[in-house]
């Protein structure tokens, strides 16, 4: 059984794999989302129970990029065993995951963005980081982002609805963006936006970066780990741009190998967009000595804010009977 599958400008016939193959790949993929969900869910767990990290606006946006984390790995184990298991699926289905996945994949660099500008702040602006960076004002830009990445995607979604035929949504695609969004207009409007966005970010971790250098004359230890964080943020945007390449060295591939189509869309899912979920909440999540606190307490269910506080407290006095 083969299925034709058009890739950029390239329409090709592929075999699908034989069942045993198919069930492994579904089987690696769903274990790894699971795993790395449970991961992010421990997260997210940890993040609800300490008010230590709940009142606080870094604490809250790395918890959002952990939750789109989560719906981006649901979203794609989801998509790929129902590609595996029906071969192809109804346009308004795949247009709902498609979207709701690019979403949660755009929000990801734009809220690296709003982090480093809280680190520029707290350095360059100690006095009024408390005025500037509220719990309100943070929930604020989290709605913004979702508004800056709702305009990129959304206009796509009514283009579609406006030109494509009542038998398109009536028929069965192999789901992928460029079977739903298939305006050879929209596809340039994809790549122009990605990178947009993408410079953009970088320009703000390097404005904040270089802010915060220039701020760290004096060699603190907050405005060095400050520093260190933004640097951090440069690393995870550059797992974020891994996301971004998928659809170019998928196309790239399928083109010099057509009859390894299935195994490359596994591996390029794989390499691409579901590994870099695990190591980017792993990096910045346990690398945060208050974070990482937090997160052991829990796992050992010791309690909560009260027993950290208990614990602190305990630290200068047993230091000063020494």
């Amino acid at each position: 059984m083969s299925l034709m599958i058009a890739a950029g400008n390239l329409t090709t016939s592929v075999p699908r794999d034989s069942l045993p193959i198919a069930i492994v790949k579904n089987v690696i993929t769903v274990v790894l989302g699971i795993s790395i969900t449970f991961i992010n869910g421990t997260l997210i767990h940890t993040f609800r129970q300490h008010q230590v990290l709940n009142t606080n606006p870094r604490y809250i946006l790395y918890i959002h990029l952990v939750v789109n984390d989560i719906v981006l790995l649901t979203l794609i184990a989801t998509l790929l065993t129902l590609n595996y298991a029906l071969g192809t699926l109804n346009p308004n289905v795949c247009m709902l995951i498609v979207v709701v996945a690019t979403l949660a994949n755009l929000n990801n660099p734009l809220t690296l963005a709003v982090m480093a500008l809280e680190c520029y702040v707290a350095i360059c602006f100690p006095l009024h980081h408390v005025q500037i960076c509220t719990v309100n004002n943070t929930y604020v830009a989290i709605g913004l982002v979702w508004v800056i990445s709702s305009l990129t995607i959304l206009p796509d979604v009514f283009v579609v609805l406006a030109t494509e035929s009542l038998d398109f949504f009536h028929s069965r695609v192999f789901c992928v963006r460029d079977q739903i969004f298939r305006n050879p207009q929209l596809k340039e409007k994809r790549d122009i936006s990605f990178i947009v966005l993408l410079v953009l970010t970088w320009l703000t971790l390097v404005y904040a970066y270089f802010n915060i250098l220039f701020a760290a004359q004096g060699a603190t230890s907050n405005a060095t780990k400050a520093r260190n964080t933004v640097l951090l943020h440069g690393f995870q945007l550059s797992l974020c741009m891994l996301t971004y390449t998928y659809h170019h060295v998928s196309i790239g591939l399928i083109a010099l190998f057509p009859e390894n189509f299935p195994d490359i869309l596994f591996i390029t899912n794989i390499l691409l967009q579901v590994l870099p979920r695990l190591v980017s909440p792993l990096v910045y999540g346990l690398r945060d000595k208050a974070f990482r606190k937090c997160v052991k307490r829990s796992l050992r269910g010791t309690g909560g804010d009260g027993a950290i506080q208990r614990e602190d407290e305990e630290r200068p006095a047993h230091g000063h009977a020494r």
